[in-house]
């Protein structure tokens, strides 16, 4: 049976720059590789060794998405869950609906500046 990995995801913002700086500090990632699209605009790659987002942008890029569309959301993995809601509020952007039960992980939610959502979890125990 084949084993994998979520590789990368491909999301399209308004300002690829600032989305690349969040997850950047937001995750402790690193740019791995930026440059111009094959069918337009650029991307920057942000990630580690193993994964990474690809983050999109061209002319049409206008965000404010329905929930839902393109996608529910995105789950990252943090292990320090306080410090990761400190750099999303410091961002401007608002975490909403925080959780914390057992056995599952503790998390909450936020929208990026263009309307896409994203889950943060810590499976590491209590925030800090």
């Amino acid at each position: 049976m084949p084993h994998g990995n979520i590789e990368h995801v491909n999301i399209t913002v308004s300002d690829p720059d600032r989305s690349a700086d969040l997850f950047q500090r937001l995750l402790g990632w690193h740019e791995r590789w930026r440059g111009p699209s094959l069918l337009g605009g650029r991307t920057i790659h942000v990630g580690n060794e193993h994964s990474y987002l690809a983050i999109y942008t061209n002319d049409d890029a206008q965000g404010g998405y329905r929930k839902g569309v393109p996608l529910n959301h995105v789950g990252l993995e943090v292990d320090d869950l306080g410090e990761a809601e400190r750099i999303v509020t410091q961002a401007g952007l608002k975490p909403f609906n925080h959780s914390d039960y057992d056995p599952g992980p503790k998390s909450f939610y936020f929208f990026d500046w263009d309307g896409i959502e994203f889950e943060v979890v810590s499976y590491a125990g209590e925030a800090k």
